[in-house]
Formats: C-alpha cells, structure tokens, sequence
C-alpha cells in the first residue's frame, strides 16, 4: 500500500521508518499534510503516536464532515482526552505504546513549558529504551507537531535531556522501528542537529529569512545548487496546501523532488482556524474507544512501572532489613567468650535474594531517583554471601563481620545514598573525580571525560570512580557518572557549580592549556558562525595533528559542538 499525499505523489509504506521535516510558516498547512500523513499511515494499519502541544488533533477520531467515526486513536490529556495526562508519566505512557503497539494522541496543550519538557523527556527515553528490546522493534512513526518546543535550538535549562532524547530518535530511531515527522512554524528555532538528520524535507510557504537559512542548512548537506535555487524561489510565494517534497536517495537512487498540493484530510479539521462569528460544528460520530481494555492497559503498565519504580525498592528493602534484624539476636554477655547467633532462615535468604534479581536490573536504566539504589543492592548481595558462611556458633569476633554486614549500617548506607547522611571522608584525588563530575550536573561525564577534566591515568581514574561509587557518592547509568546527593553535600560549601553565560567562558578561558584555550577564543570570537577546520589551522598555526587533538580535548570538556559543516563553541557557553 502506497501513501498517498497528493494526486500525483505517493510515498512507500516504509516512509513509517523515516524521519521527516514539514517546515512552513504560520497557517501555510504543514499540520494539514502532516495529518493526511498520519491517516494514510493509519489506513495501513502502521502504529502512529502523535504529540500534540497546542491541542489542534482531536477531530483525528471523526470523519471530515462529523457525522461518522475517524480512527479509533486513544486520546490521553486535554479537554477531550480518553484519560488525563500527568507531567510525570512520560514514562509509563512509553510503555504503554510500545508494549500494546497502540495508536496514541498525547495532548499536552494543558501543561506548563517545564511539565512539557518534564513529560518528553520520560516519555523520549523511554521510547528509545524499550524499542531496542527485539520484540518491540515494529514499525511506528512518530509525529512532533511544534517541534521546537521538543527538540529547541537554544534548550533551556531542564531540557537538555529531552533534546538529547529527541536527537537519538530522529537519528537513530529508524534502527529501532521509529520513524518521527518534525512540523514547525519556525526553522530558525527547531535544533539543527535534528533537522539535518531528516532524510525527507517537506516545505510549504516560508517567508521569514531566518527559516529561510534554517532550510538552506539542510539543502547543504542533502540538495543541489540547482534544487536549492528552485525551492528558495519558489517558497515564499507557495500557495496555501502546495509543497515541496524533497528526499534525495530515497526511496530510490533518484530520490524524489516534486511540487505537490495536498490532497484534503478525511478526518475532522479540528486544527482549523476559526472565522469571525463562526460557530463550529462538534463531530458527532468520534470512533469509540474501548475504555475498559485502555484502563487495564494502563493497569498493568502501571503495575509494572511500579515494581520497577526505586521509591517502592526502597520500600521493599526496609522491610527485609526489618526482617533480617529480627532474626539478628543480641550478643551474649561481654563477660562470656562464646556467643550464639541464629542462622538466617533459608527462606529469607531466597527473598533477598529473589528481591535482587527483580531488581538488579534497574541499575541498566535507572531513574533519577533510582540512580541511589545501587549501593543498597550491594550492600544486601553482601549480607546473603556473609549469612550463608555463619555457623551456628562461633567465637565472638568471628561473628563481628557478620553482624555489621547484616544489621544496622546498611540502613546508615541507605540515608547516606540519599544525601541525609554525614559526607565521607574524601582524599585529594576522591575530590577533583568527584567536583568535576558534581560540576557537570545531571548531564554526566564519561570516564574519557574525567581523564580530561581531571588529567588522571586510566587505572587511578577508575580506582577513585569505584571508591565514590561504593560510597554512594557517585551513580552510574551507563557510561555516564554523576554526583548525588551525599556527594555533593560530601564536597562542603567550598563546591561551586560551573557559571554560566559570560562568567562560564571566562572560567574556562583561565583554565585550558595554551592550545585549546586558543582555538575556543578563536571560535567564541567568530560566533555564531561555524568555523571550518582548515580555517582553525590557518588562524591558529596549528598542524593538523595538534589541531584535531586539542579539538578532541574540547569536545571532551562540552565547549565545543563539532559538526560536518564546521566548528563552532558549545550554546551553553551563550545561555
């Protein structure tokens, strides 16, 4: 089956897989194409999930004229939705689609600009994460109406992970079966390292010169000199519903570049503008929606995310720290030399240790608050290996070990993992791994990095990396480390975050070896521009060699974003 856009243009059905950008200006029907896109997608039976910002997709579930059903697309948040839509469920809300394959519309035109991003970002990492699994790797597109209030060129704090999210998605999604449709009204804002990872360019009327250059951006890595002028000549004068269809390689080595106009949505315009005095007419017949199997859908996804959730571990691991001390008698007399203790009971063993298997695997994907789990599960792997070895009686010191592995200080562990205990006692090197790690916040730093920032050697690196890490001090997810709580309570009041702005340039303009301090002046002077490398070479006096090491070290450090169009100094130096 063919998706049909127009007339004379028809896309293949793995079009689900690719990215695509629809760029246009205000009203110029880039969410019309890209809503006769989802019902051709969903015609073929192909999983589309929709985000919605503003609230314009509801009409998705009635005909065009109201008066019959549309598609049956569970509505989740906003006025009309199906079920409310909490900030915090990105996540579940993940599970939910990848796991029933369902057809979603995320309506999110209730939340605040932070709940959008707090709710993206779950819901981005979670979709990415599950779909690398085999079983989940189907076919869904994706589509991002407003894209740049998801994947934005300048993030703002509390948004680099969802724009990161969103980058692997548009640039690797399509292994793991995604395909995502950025729409924008504004190309200038929409982050150009997603944009130019879309294979497919759709563009209606453009008039603004910065959207303008935004397009030409994409055009230089993909299109033709010849393509390029044809398009920019033609794209402030398009009319209403007309586009171009640019993807060159794709789906055939010729590509496609073709003017269409759009072909009319056969579902409810509910995104349409209103006239002045007009009354508009309510759909009549929205296709119904199986509520009972939706809420034992999310009943279940629930369920699940709750027995994974690190607030409910911690729980679980209280009560059988309660049941381990009960087993746990006091110690005989000081005057006696010999002491009993019970042997723990061999079905408490099996629940520790059954409690460690479900849970182990949290550690992979750990939340933000289930990133201080991991020293918890140590330390009860520990208690089961110490329980097993305890005869039942021994000397006194002996039994010493034991105890300390099984009572009380796992519970002084667990505070300390959460940043109510007291710091730990930290050497110099235990305190430059940490402050370079603390100052990079939640983004992390890999152990390359912490080479870096730190200059230690591999094996003295990776010591001090365990040390904090046992210590609770620092959470590992992934390749990537970063400091809790306790350990930046643990660095005093002497710790200070990175500046920013201004005050972060001149931090660092003090602080980097002669080489890399002289090509980020370079590149901080030339901003915004990109600067190409033999550019560098030649304002630097650098040999190539030299040139591309002390690039590496910046990068390394985050002050630099590297590209194939050229150089230029990280954003977060500017915000």
């Amino acid at each position: 089956m063919k998706l049909k856009l127009s007339d004379h243009l028809a896309l293949p059905l793995d079009a689900v897989t690719q990215a695509i950008g629809i760029l246009a200006k205000r009203r110029a029907g880039k969410s019309y194409l890209a809503r006769r896109l989802a019902e051709q997608l969903l015609k073929a039976l192909q999983q589309v999930v929709i985000i919605d910002p503003k609230g314009d997709w509801w009409g998705i579930r009635s005909a065009a004229n109201g008066k019959r059903p549309g598609f049956p697309v569970t509505i989740l948040g906003g006025e009309r939705g199906d079920i409310p839509l909490e900030p915090s469920a990105g996540d579940v809300v993940a599970k939910l689609a990848v796991e029933e394959r369902a057809n979603l519309l995320l309506d999110m035109s209730m939340f605040r600009k932070h709940e959008i991003a707090t709710f993206m970002t779950g819901f981005l990492e979670g979709l990415y994460r599950l779909k690398a699994r085999e079983e989940f790797r189907t076919a869904m597109m994706l589509i991002v109406d407003e894209a740049d209030a998801v994947a934005p060129q300048r993030p703002q704090k509390g948004e680099e992970r969802m724009l990161g999210a969103a980058e692997d998605i548009v640039r690797r999604g399509g292994q793991r079966g995604i395909g995502c449709t950025l729409v924008t009204q504004r190309s200038a804002v929409l982050n150009k390292n997603v944009l130019t990872q879309c294979q497919v360019l759709v563009g209606l009327r453009t008039i603004a010169p910065q959207d303008l250059n935004a397009l030409k951006e994409w055009i230089d890595v993909h299109g033709t000199a010849e393509g390029r002028k044809i398009l920019m000549e033609s794209l402030p004068s398009l009319p209403v519903g007309d586009a171009w269809i640019w993807s060159p390689g794709w789906p055939t080595d010729g590509g496609i570049f073709e003017r269409i106009h759009v072909l009319p949505i056969e579902t409810f315009d509910s995104g349409a503008t209103p006239k002045p005095g007009e009354k508009r007419k309510e759909p009549k017949a929205p296709a119904e929606i199986d509520l009972d199997a939706l809420r034992r859908q999310m009943a279940a996804t629930i369920e699940r995310a709750k027995a994974d959730s690190p607030k409910e571990l911690r729980r679980r691991i209280a009560d059988l720290e309660k049941q381990v001390q009960a087993k746990t008698p006091a110690a005989a007399p000081a005057k006696e030399k010999r002491v009993e203790i019970q042997v723990l009971d061999e079905k408490l063993v099996e629940r520790l240790e059954k409690a460690i298997e479900r849970h182990a695997a949290i550690q992979l994907e750990a939340t933000e608050k289930g990133k201080t789990t991991l020293a918890i599960i140590t330390n009860l792997q520990f208690a089961i290996v110490a329980a097993r070895k305890v005869p039942e009686s021994r000397s006194a010191p002996a039994v010493r070990p034991v105890l300390r592995a099984v009572a009380a200080p796992a519970r002084d562990r667990i505070a300390r993992a959460d940043g109510n205990g007291k710091a730990a006692t930290l050497g110099r090197g235990e305190i430059a791994v940490l402050t370079a790690i603390a100052q990079h916040g939640d983004q992390g730093v890999t152990r390359e990095q912490l080479t870096v920032l730190t200059g230690y050697r591999r094996s003295t690196r990776d010591t001090y990396l365990q040390r904090l890490g046992f210590s609770g001090l620092v959470l590992q997810t992934g390749d990537r480390f970063e400091a809790s709580a306790a350990g930046v309570a643990s660095l005093g009041s002497d710790f200070e975050p990175l500046p920013t702005g201004d005050a972060l340039r001149e931090h660092w303009m003090q602080r980097l070896p002669e080489g890399e301090k002289k090509i980020l002046g370079l590149l901080i002077e030339k901003y915004p521009d990109r600067v190409d490398r033999e550019a560098i070479s030649e304002a630097t006096g650098y040999a190539r060699s030299s040139r591309d090491t002390y690039l590496q070290r910046l990068n390394a450090r985050r002050l630099v974003d590297i590209s194939f169009q050229g150089v230029a100094p990280s954003e977060m130096l500017f915000s």
